[in-house]
């Protein structure tokens, strides 16, 4: 079903507003409808599924996405992320100024940011050194699990320690 232009000011004053009775005064609806329906409106459920949907589109610009996040590490760790400082300088007689001065990312926050790149994004190498332990790791299974048929020899030496100091 269509909106028509008053259901859709009314959406809007109620995203704004969160108040359904105001929200209808505000959409031009009258005075003896406001009275008695403005509730009723946000029961359509034409309404309310508009509203769910604004309100869902206004947290997706709210809330960063993965890709944002990356192309922000990526900024930072190419210096062209900025900061602005206040940087208080002394002009004499005891006198002293501050100004917001402009910098780019240190060198410690570019280092941060290269880590957490690299967290997202392992290198070939790592993974072909993980294949290589796990390889390992499962040879030394398959051993382990083949020294469990043999048999168990039990090794006596301190029979032979002992008759050695006996003939002393």
């Amino acid at each position: 079903m269509k909106l028509t232009e008053k259901q859709k000011r009314f959406i809007d004053y109620y995203i704004e507003t969160g108040n359904a009775t105001e929200s209808a005064r505000r959409a031009g609806y009258s005075e003896k409808y406001i009275n008695t329906n403005a509730s009723k409106l946000l029961q359509n459920t034409t309404i309310k599924a508009a509203i769910t949907a604004r309100l869902k589109a206004l947290e997706d610009k709210r809330i960063a996405k993965a890709d944002e996040v990356l192309k922000f590490l990526t900024a930072t760790l190419r210096g062209e992320v900025k900061d602005e400082q206040i940087v208080v300088e002394g002009t004499g007689d005891g006198c002293s100024k501050a100004s917001l001065v402009e910098t780019r990312a240190s060198v410690r926050d570019r280092i941060k940011a290269a880590e957490n790149l690299l967290k997202r994004y392992p290198s070939d190498m790592d993974a072909k050194e993980q294949q290589l332990k796990l390889a390992k790791l499962e040879q030394e299974l398959k051993d382990a699990g083949q020294d469990d048929d043999n048999d168990v020899q039990i090794i006596d030496d301190i029979g032979a320690e002992y008759e050695d100091h006996q003939t002393e």
